[in-house]
């Protein structure tokens, strides 16, 4: 039996996201009793791939999400459509074997493809651009990105990475902070809450039934699964576990293997097309080589969003919107007299080794966490997975699965302090 799932009753009110994103229509509150195929609970990219997957398959699936359609990472994040993993490819090949460590690129890569794949078949404008820049602010950075671009195309086939230096950074970004990058064409970035909500409409006109602002307070496993809001349950032969650091308590086997970590965003007034164009001229987005990163891209509407500041404590650091303007003038001073009008945060978890973690919790509980900011893509691909398994074909989940993860030492209360002192390490890095 577990324990009870909280949420904050704060909307998107803060971020650029929900300005821009539209009407955000409601959905019900769970008032009654249901019995379904496949219970899902969180209505993030990972909930809803999965329930879509699934009721196209013939499912009848009941999604209970305890805020809003898109209210967590899903609605908050960077917008990046990453192919790989957060931990790299190496872990897993010395893990797993190279045949299996190929598999998973290979599904990474699916992952990202899948987001086109979606926007295209189910109308979802999501302001999918293609285009991704990795860059480098030291020489030792690019020697790593070289060495990368090698390795991924011998070991995993894949060819399309192009290693850009000094001298045609400027064909990427405008700016003297780096030395270069890995240009990557098949990755790219989109208005994330945007996607989440054109994933809601499809799922549900695919039969799915979402309710909002219904936080479970009781799951009771068995060969059916109670899972209980207020008064009323849903009955399910499966339970998909999709809310992430959102779970928490209520999950103590999985709350003990990620650690949430805040996030946060600033987006500026709008730029004008032609000076949006000369900081990025083919409106990439861009991530830096730091273990503690920045990453930025240009909005439809022409705005910058910056993002990287982190915050292990779970409070939103003091001064956050001018610490963020200090960085994001780091690298483009010339944006000196533009105005930042957003500024926003919400958390992402990661692992340990900073692997996605996938999983059962009992033969008909699947869960599928820990995608350590590598989740626009990722959590996609994961729904997809837990709706085959579900569906009789588990091969695919099972390779991810057999991916093993470790506590964060000290529980609870001291994961945070034993994760500080780990990243201090990897910012003195960053500095060498």
């Amino acid at each position: 039996m577990f324990g009870s799932l909280q949420f904050a009753g704060q909307e998107h009110v803060d971020s650029w996201y929900a300005a821009s994103a539209g009407p955000l229509t409601p959905r019900p509150r769970l008032r009654e009793s249901l019995s379904a195929d496949v219970c899902v609970l969180g209505a993030g990219y990972t909930g809803l791939s999965a329930a879509l997957e699934l009721a196209e398959r013939g499912y009848r699936v009941v999604v209970l999400e305890g805020a809003r359609v898109g209210w967590g990472a899903s609605g908050r994040n960077g917008g990046q459509v990453l192919s790989d993993l957060a931990c790299g490819m190496n872990p897993v090949r010395d893990a797993l074997g190279q045949e299996a460590a190929r598999e998973i690129w290979n599904m990474t890569r699916e992952a990202v493809a899948l987001v086109g794949e979606r926007c295209t078949k189910y109308a979802i404008d999501a302001e999918l651009v293609w285009g991704y820049f990795h860059a480098a602010l030291k020489a030792r950075q690019l020697r790593e990105q070289a060495a990368w671009q090698e390795e991924a195309a011998r070991r995993y086939g894949y060819d399309r990475f192009q290693l850009i230096g000094k001298e045609r950074l400027p064909e990427m970004v405008n700016t003297a902070r780096y030395v270069g990058g890995l240009f990557e064409p098949d990755a790219g970035h989109l208005h994330p809450l945007k996607y989440a909500l054109g994933l809601a409409r499809a799922a549900e006109a695919a039969g799915v039934r979402i309710f909002e602002h219904s936080a479970v307070g009781e799951i009771v496993p068995g060969t059916t699964v109670r899972v209980k809001v207020g008064r009323h349950e849903v009955r399910a032969e499966s339970l998909v576990l999709a809310g992430n650091t959102y779970l928490g308590r209520m999950v103590p086997e999985l709350d003990s293997k990620i650690m949430p970590v805040g996030t946060y965003i600033i987006a500026t007034e709008p730029l004008g097309a032609a000076r949006a164009r000369a900081l990025i001229p083919k409106n990439l987005a861009v991530c830096d080589a730091n273990f503690v990163l920045d990453y930025f891209r240009c909005t439809r509407d022409t705005r910058l969003l910056f993002g990287g500041r982190v915050s292990y404590t779970g409070m939103t650091p003091l001064g956050l919107r001018d610490a963020m303007r200090r960085s994001m003038l780091k690298v483009f001073p010339s944006l000196a007299d533009v105005k930042v009008e957003y500024d926003w945060g919400g958390f992402v978890d990661i692992t340990m080794n900073r692997a996605p973690h996938f999983g059962r919790l009992r033969p008909n509980i699947f869960f599928a966490q820990g995608f350590s900011g590598h989740g626009v893509a990722l959590t996609g691909l994961a729904g997809k997975l837990m709706a085959e398994a579900i569906h009789g074909e588990p091969e695919r989940f099972d390779l991810f699965a057999r991916l093993s993860h470790r506590r964060f030492p000290g529980g609870t209360l001291l994961r945070t302090p034993a994760l500080l002192l780990a990243t201090s390490y990897y910012r003195l890095r960053d500095c060498l």
